[in-house]
């Protein structure tokens, strides 16, 4: 994560957030008299949300951790050739 002054934030504020949004990058800005924070895009911010509601949640860790396994011992569901068709074409 690349970090920047608050003062260096604060005298190119546009550019350095068009590229913090650009490039889902998050952005760390650091203070001499207080905490640093971090800039990132909203979208990036709720994904991130998300990944961790995933991770705190056993349940759906679970479910992954049986597709894996499904998936790597090649178990899972094979459709048939008329609905591989009708994926593909779409």
């Amino acid at each position: 994560m690349n970090s920047i002054s608050i003062n260096q934030f604060r005298d190119n504020l546009k550019s350095c957030v068009d590229k913090t949004v650009s490039e889902h990058e998050p952005l760390r800005v650091t203070r001499r008299a207080g905490d640093d924070f971090v800039v990132m895009s909203a979208d990036d911010w709720e994904r991130e949300q998300e990944t961790l509601h995933v991770l705190q949640s056993s349940s759906l860790m679970q479910q992954i951790a049986e597709s894996l396994q499904t998936h790597s011992n090649k178990q899972g569901y094979k459709p048939t050739k008329e609905q591989l068709d009708e994926i593909t074409n779409l």
